[in-house]
C-alpha cells in the first residue's frame, strides 16, 4: 500500500489544486471517533467530516441499514420510481422540524438545499432579492457563493455572482457588532438599495459555521422574524452544520424561539451518505411547480435509509444530551487553559459546536498563522482539527456525538499539549 506522502504526491498530480486537502493524511478505516491512516497511525477525530458524522464513523446500525438497501437496489431516481424510505424520511423530518404543517424536498448537497430554498422563496413571493449575512457560508455553487459572506477561499476569482444579493453584518458581541447594528444595516438596505417589497428571503445560520461559530442571539432572530412577517419575506434558517443534535437540540433554531419558514439540512442528516433537504411550511414549499425541484440523485435510497437510522440513533442514544455533555467538558478544559495560553482570545460552545478564537493578547489582532500551525502540530500528535473564521483564526471542535468520555479526554489532552507547545 502507498504511504501518505506517496498518495499526496499522486493527488497533487491528478486532483485540481482548488480542491484542497487539510492534511497529507489518507484514511484506511474509521470507527466512531477514531481514524486510522494507510500507515496505521491512529487519530482522534475532532472534525467528524465537517459535522457530517454526528453519529460517529461507521455506526453499525447505519452500516447494516445501507447494506440491506444495497441488496435491494442503489438507485432508481425518486422522481421516476420512488420508494418507501423517501416518503418515510420526509414524514419524520416534517414531524421533528420546528415548523408547523411542513413539507420536504430531498436533494444531494448542502449547496443544492440552499439553492432550492431560494428558488422556493422566489416562487412563493414572486420577488427576487435576497439578504444574507457577512461571515455566512452557504456553499460553493455560483448562487451560494453569492450568498456566502467570506471571500477567501470561497469567492476569490470566481465572480461575477448573481445580482440582487445583499449582505449585512451578523451580530457579534465579541467583535462589537450589536443586534441593533445588524438591524440598522437592513433598514439602510431598504432605504438605499432595495425596497422590502422586492425581497424574497432573508437567510441566516443560527450559528455561523465557516464564519467562526458565532451564535445568533435569540432577540436578534425574533426581530428578524418580526421583520419578515411585516414585509412578507421568507425567513430561511440554514441548519446544514448546526442540525441533527450537534448543538444539543435537534436543530439550533430551537434555541431562538422562532419558527422559520424554510430550513436547509445536510451534513449530519445521513451519517456520511450524500443527502440534503429543504423542509418548510407547506404553503410556501408548494409554490414550485412539478418538476421545478429535484435532481437525478436527490433523495438517494442509500441516503434515505441512513437518514431514518440517524434519527433513531439520535433519539435512542440521546445524542442531544451527549452533545451538551461534550460541550461542557470541552469548554471547562479550554477555559482552564486560557491562563497558560493567552492567545486563546475567546472560547464559544453551543453543545458540541465548540470554537477557540486566537488573537494577539496585546492588540486583539487575529492570529491565522498560529491557528494554522496548531492544526498542523495536532495532526502530528494524532488529533484532527479544522479551522474557520473570516480571518482564519478560529479552531472549531466537532467531535462525533457518539464519542466516549475517555476518548474525548484523550483528545483534549492532546490539544492542550499542542496549545502549550505552539501558542
Amino acid at each position: 500500500m502507498k504511504s501518505n506522502q506517496e498518495l499526496h504526491n499522486q493527488r497533487q498530480q491528478v486532483i485540481a489544486q482548488g480542491m484542497g486537502a487539510a492534511y497529507p493524511l489518507y484514511v484506511e478505516k474509521a470507527l466512531n471517533a477514531k481514524v486510522w491512516d494507510v500507515e496505521g497511525n491512529e487519530y482522534i477525530d475532532f472534525a467528524a467530516g465537517i459535522a457530517v458524522n454526528n453519529t460517529g464513523h461507521s455506526h453499525p446500525r447505519i452500516v447494516e441499514a445501507v447494506k440491506q438497501q444495497l441488496d435491494k437496489f442503489s438507485h432508481t431516481c425518486a422522481m421516476v420510481t420512488p420508494y418507501a424510505s423517501f416518503v418515510e424520511l420526509a414524514d419524520k423530518l416534517t414531524t421533528v422540524a420546528p415548523i408547523q404543517d411542513a413539507k420536504a424536498v430531498f436533494l444531494t448537497t448542502g449547496a443544492e438545499a440552499v439553492e432550492n430554498a431560494i428558488k422556493i422563496a422566489r416562487a412563493h413571493t414572486k420577488r427576487s432579492g435576497v439578504i444574507a449575512f457577512k461571515g455566512g457560508f452557504h456553499g460553493r455553487t455560483n448562487l451560494t457563493m453569492g450568498l456566502t459572506g467570506k471571500v477567501a477561499p470561497y469567492k476569490a476569482g470566481f465572480g461575477p455572482f448573481p445580482n440582487e444579493i445583499y449582505h449585512v453584518p451578523y451580530p457579534n458581541a465579541y467583535h462589537g457588532i450589536s443586534i441593533d447594528d445588524s438591524l440598522q444595516a437592513i433598514d439602510d438596505l431598504f432605504s438605499c438599495d432595495i425596497e422590502p417589497s422586492r425581497v424574497a428571503a432573508i437567510i441566516f445560520e443560527p450559528v455561523q459555521g465557516e464564519g467562526g461559530f458565532y451564535q445568533a442571539p435569540p432577540a436578534f432572530a425574533q426581530r428578524i422574524r418580526a421583520l419578515c412577517d411585516q414585509h412578507g419575506i421568507v425567513l430561511i434558517a440554514d441548519e446544514i452544520q448546526t442540525g441533527f443534535a450537534r448543538t444539543g437540540k435537534l436543530f439550533a433554531t430551537e434555541y431562538l424561539g422562532i419558527e422559520p419558514d424554510l430550513m436547509t439540512m445536510a451534513k449530519g442528516i445521513a451519517g456520511g451518505f450524500p443527502l440534503s433537504a429543504v423542509v418548510g411550511k407547506a404553503a410556501i414549499m408548494d409554490a414550485a411547480g412539478p418538476g421545478g425541484l429535484g435532481g437525478t440523485y436527490a433523495g438517494s435510497p442509500l441516503g434515505c435509509v441512513a437518514g431514518l437510522e440517524v434519527l433513531n440513533i439520535i433519539e435512542e442514544e440521546q445524542l442531544c444530551n451527549k452533545a451538551l455533555n461534550i460541550g461542557e467538558i470541552a469548554k471547562a478544559r479550554l477555559e482552564a487553559l486560557q491562563q497558560d495560553v493567552p492567545a486563546m482570545g475567546d472560547i464559544r460552545a453551543l453543545g458540541a459546536m465548540i470554537a477557540i478564537e486566537f488573537t494577539d493578547p496585546a492588540t486583539g489582532k487575529p492570529l491565522p498563522d498560529l491557528t494554522k500551525a496548531i492544526i498542523g502540530q495536532a495532526q502530528q500528535a494524532g488529533l484532527i482539527l479544522l479551522s474557520c473564521g473570516v480571518k482564519g483564526n478560529v479552531i472549531r471542535l466537532l467531535p462525533p456525538l457518539t464519542i466516549d468520555n475517555e476518548t474525548l479526554e484523550q483528545g483534549l489532552n492532546k490539544l492542550a499539549e499542542v496549545l502549550k507547545a505552539t501558542a
